[in-house]
């Protein structure tokens, strides 16, 4: 009974910043990880931040010095700061958890919140 849901998406101008909030059903410390997934049309869908339950967090190349996830535990939320867009981060942005259980990956996934940059 995992259930992930992404707000904060929209339309921009390349330079521009948006929000991005997943909020889940549950505490966040049951997950291994959150991340932000985003997928284009035509391309695999690619993890752009992911943290930890211990807090580490790590980026995408193409995301670095322009992206920051962050948690806030006390409302089950993860956040996606993104600055900087530019037209190639547009994409649907999905929220992602996993856990173990029992020697097995579960990932749960939200509904996707479109973002789309222009020029």
């Amino acid at each position: 009974q995992v259930q992930l849901v992404e707000s904060g998406g929209g339309l921009v101008q390349a330079g521009g910043s948006l929000r991005l909030s997943c909020t889940a059903s549950g505490s966040i410390f049951s997950f291994n990880a959150m991340g932000w997934y985003r997928q284009a049309p035509g391309k695999q869908r690619e993890l752009v931040a992911g943290i930890t339950s211990g807090g580490s967090t790590k980026y995408t190349d193409s995301v670095k010095g322009r992206f920051t996830i962050s948690r806030d535990i006390a409302k089950n939320t993860v956040n996606l700061q993104m600055n900087s867009l530019k037209p190639e981060d547009t994409a649907v942005y999905y929220c992602n958890a996993d856990r173990m259980v029992a020697g097995l990956l579960h990932d749960y996934w939200g509904q996707g919140t479109q973002v789309t940059v222009s020029s």
